[in-house]
């Protein structure tokens, strides 16, 4: 997904919705601080995003310019609706999102994690692909691994999560 094509999934958004402020959490999210992002981070054709005021309208989202959708078929991308504890994230991250806003949002307004915030929430989730691309951050100098490590600590994770979220990090450096 490029970033006019996020600019698309924003203003239909905010059209379908009426809302005006959208929290961009998936990968995707990179585009807000890297709009030029390398390639390999940018593979996803879906957007995970909610509406800040009503998470709930997600649904909408989903049933209107989701997978599957007339939108998805016409476009080759999507959004997937999601809520707003689909990522687990440090703590202060709403003070840290990137917006996105310009004549292609429409008024509509995406609201794009921060790269070490996105880092994290690819931490804990860990599946291979979640890794991959923190793998990508790392080696393009995107993140520092120090300030995801403090991320890390400000994150609300049980402490065996904890401890594997910073192995895992660990490896990636290793192997960077």
């Amino acid at each position: 997904m490029q970033r006019h094509q996020l600019e698309h999934i924003i203003r239909a958004a905010s059209g379908i919705t009426g809302a005006a402020e959208f929290v961009i959490v998936g990968s995707q999210a990179i585009l807000g601080q890297f709009a030029n992002a390398p390639a390999e981070l940018l593979t996803s054709i879906e957007a995970d995003v909610f509406p800040l005021r009503s998470p709930a309208e997600s649904d909408l989202i989903d049933g209107s310019i989701g997978e599957g959708s007339p939108f998805h078929m016409t476009f080759g991308y999507y959004a997937h609706g999601i809520g707003p504890d689909t990522a687990i994230l440090p703590n202060g991250w709403r003070e840290r999102l990137i917006p996105i806003r310009n004549e292609n949002t429409g008024g509509g307004v995406g609201l794009c994690l921060e790269v070490h915030d996105l880092a994290v929430s690819k931490l804990v989730a860990g599946r291979e692909k979640d890794l991959a691309y923190v793998a990508s951050l790392l080696r393009y100098r995107l993140a520092e691994s120090t300030i995801i490590q403090a991320r890390l600590e400000c994150t609300v994770l049980s402490e065996q999560t904890r401890k594997l979220c910073e192995a895992r990090l660990q490896r990636l450096l290793a192997s960077g």
